[in-house]
């Protein structure tokens, strides 16, 4: 690891302003990502902004239904926040099914939001990866791209699955990443926030420089919603989705009013599956109409030789979650 210089910071306005001396600045609170990507050198930040006692560490439901959860709060406390498990239940779910215990207790929403590829190749600093080191290749398309690599929004640069679990459940949720920098505050549509990798897979989110999150607002939850959050992997704990649905479902009668659907392990971003969403709204809920769903999800995947297994994989995981929040 490189040298680099630290400061902590007590006010949001205090961090922003810091890290503004640099290019290579890094904002860290938890530490889960940058710490390992900076051992490897794939990231070499020469200015570290501890925001850990900026406050925002708080979850609050707003008069309108809305949840805001600040940056710091830990993944942990947010699974087990009494308003998310009553009424976020996806996300409470997305959240325990990650990682491992003590990574959870440390791992913070804003990091996890900003939390980057796990793919071996950009790990690898000698390894050409167009993520690392735009426009010198990508090593995963010809080479061995299973387990962490995408089916959905893959491009001829970069093919790597997003490898967040909590902004899954997130998306279908929907809501606003809120931010503040240099020019003030601003709210990015959580849709909006992860960019396809297109010709610049470097790029991997929507914030300005020196931009940092300061919560994540969620909408109101879906009046008689009921949700579900299904990860599928090579083993029980501590692995990567191969494929993960988070679903929410308001019904009338035996009829699907609203659905929610997105799609983690099979995206290069949190995937929300609006065309599938579409399918069902107004429909019976019927195992055909969940596989028509799941057929419409997947239409334009383009799988490689190793990961091809991740679309039926993925069209399971659709029709189960469906199928256990109809039921």
């Amino acid at each position: 690891m490189r040298d680099f210089s630290y400061m902590q910071a007590d006010s949001v306005g205090a961090a922003v302003a810091s890290h503004a001396k640099g290019a290579d600045s890094a904002y860290i609170s938890g530490g889960t990502t940058l710490l390992d990507l900076a051992k490897l050198e794939v990231m070499r930040p020469g200015h570290v902004v501890d925001v850990r006692k900026t406050g925002y560490d708080t979850v609050e439901q707003l008069d309108d239904g809305r949840l805001r959860i600040g940056t710091n709060v830990t993944n942990t406390d947010l699974a087990y926040h009494p308003i998310v498990k009553e009424h976020y239940t996806v996300l409470s779910d997305a959240l325990l099914s990650g990682a491992s215990t003590s990574i959870r207790n440390k791992a913070t929403t804003g990091g996890n939001v900003m939390q980057r590829a796990r793919c071996a190749y950009f790990r690898d600093t000698a390894a050409p990866c167009n993520k690392r080191e735009p426009g010198s290749g990508c090593s995963a398309i010809g080479g061995h791209a299973r387990s962490v690599f995408a089916v959905l929004g893959t491009s001829e640069h970069c093919v790597v699955a997003h490898p967040s679990d909590m902004c899954v459940a997130m998306a279908a949720i929907g809501g606003v990443v809120n931010v503040e920098g240099p020019n003030g505050k601003r709210d990015i549509d959580f849709l909006d926030f992860h960019l396809l990798p297109g010709d610049t897979p470097h790029l991997e989110h929507a914030l300005e420089a020196d931009e940092m999150i300061t919560h994540v607002t969620l909408n109101a939850p879906i009046k008689g919603g009921k949700s579900h959050y299904l990860k599928l992997r090579d083993r029980a704990s501590y692995q990567f989705a191969l494929a993960s649905s988070a679903v929410i479902v308001a019904m009338d009668g035996d009829v699907v009013r609203d659905a929610r659907i997105a799609m983690g392990g099979v995206g290069t971003k949190p995937w929300r599956a609006a065309e599938a969403e579409k399918s069902l709204t107004g429909k019976p809920a019927t195992e055909e109409n969940f596989a028509k769903a799941a057929d419409i999800l997947f239409a334009n995947a383009k799988p490689t030789d190793d990961n091809a297994f991740k679309v039926p994989l993925g069209k399971q995981a659709v029709v189960r979650s469906l199928q256990t929040v109809t039921a």
